[in-house]
């Protein structure tokens, strides 16, 4: 009777210890971007911490930790700071990684060049198809982007 007990303490605390690592892989993989015209990441979290650097609306960011009010995220390229929660919100968004990407009038390579765009331009997603992605800049600008240049 004790041993099956035993095990039964231990099936109990395997299932609890797996719910607990998938709900940490889920905050951890959770993605959002800045709702705001303009957001400070800083190297805390607390407005007392210093601005670190600032970003436009639309930035996407990976959330990597929690601390009450704050979400410390990574960009693109491996940075990571601090950001008050209600600067993000879940709208679907994507940068541009690579310099000179072409925005164009359609999904496809023959479509005019509508905008030319540098690395680290944000973009709300607005549809997609196939490998191409439709997006809209800040300023109202609207085209379609291939997968492979933005995050």
């Amino acid at each position: 009777m004790y041993r099956m007990k035993k095990e039964y303490v231990l099936v109990i605390s395997a299932c609890h210890l797996f719910v607990f690592l998938c709900a940490g892989i889920a905050a951890a993989s959770e993605r959002l971007s800045v709702i705001s015209s303009v957001a400070n990441l800083r190297n805390g979290s607390g407005t007392k911490y210093k601005v670190l650097w600032q970003v436009e609306k639309y930035h996407p960011f990976l959330v990597i930790n929690k601390k009450q009010d704050w979400y410390e995220v990574k960009d693109f390229e491996g940075d990571t700071a601090w950001i008050y929660k209600t600067l993000l919100g879940k709208t679907d968004t994507v940068i541009s990684t690579k310099s000179k990407c072409n925005v164009r009038s359609k999904p496809d390579k023959s479509g005019d060049i509508v905008l030319r765009v540098e690395r680290g331009v944000p973009f709300r997603v607005l549809s997609r198809k196939g490998d191409w992605i439709k997006i809209e800049h800040a300023d109202g600008e609207v085209g379609w982007i291939y997968k492979s240049l933005v995050w």
